[in-house]
């Protein structure tokens, strides 16, 4: 397979006004995407949404200007979640659909996301052909000035989203006498999802809703969960949840302020389904990255737990292929194919509360179905312009791979992976033992790092 020159395990990222991430690209890809997805003389349409970083100012309108040049019709429908976009896109028969986010990243990045019709994230190869559009240039393709497209604004874009996810929602459940703390992590949904949960009859209390263009996950959100767990207990609130920047993930914390991620969440829900028929394709799907704990729980339940490459595109297309229902990731990615075409926080968190709700117990009990098992992730951050590939494959470190594999064989995991995002060196163990876990990964990031220096 080619390589990707600017997309990633999810999208295009980087530092907002730095290549790839520059008004000039932007424009190059909405030109080239639009030529990709343009077919017949009829009048073809794209849906941008966007989270609420300020370069969002910036990267919409050259989105805009390169699918208006192609002739396509535009919809603007500002601040909403990923999935918001992903729903729009097949509820509206358009042909594209645009997120504008970096997801759980600072504000100084930002990213493109972009879904086909279908409303499912793009595959790799549709990915390869529209970079190569954007190298070989629009000269003779562009729609002629009587073909531009126009530009329009749709007001009701949130309540579409907020009344989808509200539908997800089993018949005859209500959130009446739950107190919850919602993070919306200053990004996309910091007015739909306590609008969601408080017309579900919630108590909601919600933080991360005052958005400036600088604060979207800062000290707060998915990847930042200290915050909820201290408002939780300071509430007395039965459980909090928290988004990410675009909303497509979600974490939880039980009544305690103890966290809860993806894995547990994974484990209720096929828990749940399986008991009520609903689970589909006899499997849990997950990344390489899920806790050895959930694949021991899965299989007291006889369901075994496919792994796939980290990056929940990878999960979803293996869901379709597999006819499975359920697939998430360890970060808060929850998939529900009868739900969604990507991951969904504020769906996600829905199935969860009805759980809540229908087992009558609080959530310590009802989201700890399993112990995870020791686990330890590191990063190895490299210097501007060094190759990830190229460290991994110095005879040294290769040697130290082997030998901590061989270490933990049949008592645990050695991964060690590329970030698809950002310049990192990602290496995670697990096992039964957590002083030997923690020793192979340091053993590991030593010799990466002087292979690195």
């Amino acid at each position: 397979m080619a390589t990707r020159k600017f997309f990633g395990t999810d999208g295009v990222r980087g530092r907002a006004n730095v290549e790839p991430m520059t008004p000039e690209t932007a424009m190059k890809l909405g030109m080239a995407a639009g030529r990709h997805f343009t077919q017949g003389d009829r009048r073809h349409t794209v849906v941008i949404g966007k989270d609420t970083r300020l370069s969002g100012y910036m990267l919409e309108p050259a989105l805009t200007a390169g699918f208006v040049s192609m002739g396509m019709d535009v919809i603007l429908v500002g601040p909403i979640p990923t999935p918001g976009v992903a729903m729009l896109t097949r509820s509206m028969r358009c042909d594209i659909g645009v997120m504008i986010s970096a997801s759980h990243n600072p504000y100084e990045d930002n990213g493109i996301k972009l879904f086909g019709p279908d409303g499912y994230k793009l595959s790799d190869d549709i990915e390869i052909e529209i970079e190569r559009l954007m190298s070989d240039g629009m000269d003779g393709v562009r729609a002629p000035s009587e073909r531009l497209g126009r530009v329009k604004r749709l007001d009701d874009a949130q309540g579409r989203y907020i009344e989808y996810a509200k539908s997800t929602f089993p018949r005859g459940l209500r959130l009446d006498g739950l107190k919850i703390v919602v993070d919306c992590a200053n990004g996309a949904a910091y007015k739909v999802a306590p609008t969601v949960f408080w017309e579900l009859f919630a108590e909601v209390i919600s933080v991360g809703v005052t958005p400036d263009g600088f604060n979207i996950n800062k000290s707060c959100g998915s990847l930042h969960p200290e915050r909820l767990c201290a408002l939780v207990k300071q509430h007395g609130a039965n459980i909090g949840l928290a988004l990410d920047g675009d909303a497509d993930r979600v974490m939880f914390c039980d009544e305690h302020g103890r966290v809860v991620d993806g894995d547990q969440v994974l484990a209720l829900i096929a828990d749940h389904w399986q008991k009520t028929r609903q689970l589909e394709g006899g499997a849990v799907v997950a990344t390489v990255m899920s806790n050895l704990g959930l694949e021991r729980y899965l299989k007291t339940l006889n369901l075994p737990l496919v792994r796939t490459k980290v990056g929940d595109r990878y999960v979803v297309e293996h869901m379709r292929q597999s006819g499975c229902n359920l697939g998430g990731e360890q970060s808060g990615h929850i998939i529900m194919g009868q739900h969604a075409t990507t991951g969904d926080g504020v769906i996600a968190a829905l199935q969860v509360l009805a759980a809540l709700v229908s087992a009558g117990r609080p959530a310590s009990e009802t989201l700890r179905l399993f112990e995870p098992v020791p686990q330890l992730l590191k990063n190895v951050r490299l210097t501007q312009g060094m190759s990830a590939d190229a460290v991994l494959q110095r005879e040294a470190v290769r040697q130290v791979i082997a030998a901590s594999e061989r270490r933990l064989d049949g008592r645990g995991r050695l991964l060690i992976r590329k970030s698809g995002t950002e310049p990192l060196i990602r290496v995670m163990a697990e096992g039964d033992d957590a002083g030997e876990v923690n020793a192979v990964v340091d053993h590991v990031v030593d010799a990466i790092k002087q292979a690195a220096a």
